[in-house]
């Protein structure tokens, strides 16, 4: 049996780009993200921020720009590339690594901030990993984790009908899909017991496209964009609504 591998997006990344970031879609994420982490980038003193399985790094040269001491890591050598190119384009320094997260935890020291964004989906050994991760939070620190939400999946499986049921019954669906769809989503109520059970208290929940992404296209295009956003923008931190997200967003302290 052919042992499972974290995802490595060096042939993708163009596609990661176009069907992600150049979106409106990919431009509501990057602001809900901004407006949870807005406290970190208002920081009187300069922050340490680790970011853990960085892609494109839009949220690091944010951070950075701001005058946080920037460390980033990824297993795609191309994404690596990418980010380090925006972040010479600006004029601002930081580290980088090519090496997983889980891995070159062991080798860094503790940190202000870790950013943990969109990478635990895409693992073979999600919690495990995130375990290696969270260590290197200081005590007192944050870490800032974005994941693929399974709750999505179950529920837009269920409501494109057919075949797919039978498939959510026995937990087939997973590792199914297009090259982008996540083998390893997870479900909001196990990362949040995972992270209180290892003393994180959470500060912020957020879903990103709670609405969005159970439109059809149809709707989509008969519908004004801007009146999503704001759909999306008053009801991303409600209960019930953050955790139907594509992806839920956690800001977590550790204690």
């Amino acid at each position: 049996m052919t042992q499972a591998k974290d995802r490595n997006f060096d042939q993708l990344i163009d596609k990661f780009d176009r069907k992600i970031y150049q979106t409106a879609k990919g431009e509501w994420r990057l602001k809900l993200l901004k407006e949870d982490l807005t406290p970190f980038y208002d920081a009187s003193d300069a922050l340490t921020i680790w970011d853990a399985g960085c892609g494109f790094a839009q949220i690091s040269l944010w951070l950075a720009k701001r005058g946080h001491h920037l460390t980033l890591c990824d297993v795609s050598e191309k994404m690596l590339e990418r980010a380090r190119e925006a972040f010479i384009n600006e004029d601002v320094a930081a580290g980088f690594y090519v090496e997983s997260a889980q891995t070159l935890a062991l080798k860094l020291p503790q940190f202000d901030v870790i950013l943990f964004h969109a990478v635990l989906e895409w693992l073979a050994n999600p919690l495990p990993t995130l375990q290696t991760v969270i260590e290197q939070v200081k005590p007192g620190g944050h870490l800032s984790l974005l994941f693929y939400n399974r709750n999505t999946m179950v529920f837009g499986n269920v409501l494109k009908g057919g075949w797919r049921w039978k498939n959510v019954l026995d937990d087939s669906y997973l590792g199914k899909g297009s090259k982008l769809t996540p083998p390893n989503p997870q479900y909001p109520h196990d990362v949040i017991d995972f992270l209180e059970n290892n003393h994180f208290k959470i500060i912020t929940h957020t879903g990103l496209r709670v609405f969005h992404d159970y439109l059809n296209h149809e709707t989509l295009a008969q519908s004004n964009a801007d009146e999503l956003f704001e759909l999306e923008s008053r009801y991303c931190r409600q209960p019930t609504f953050r955790d139907m997200g594509r992806y839920v967003h956690l800001v977590a302290q550790r204690l």
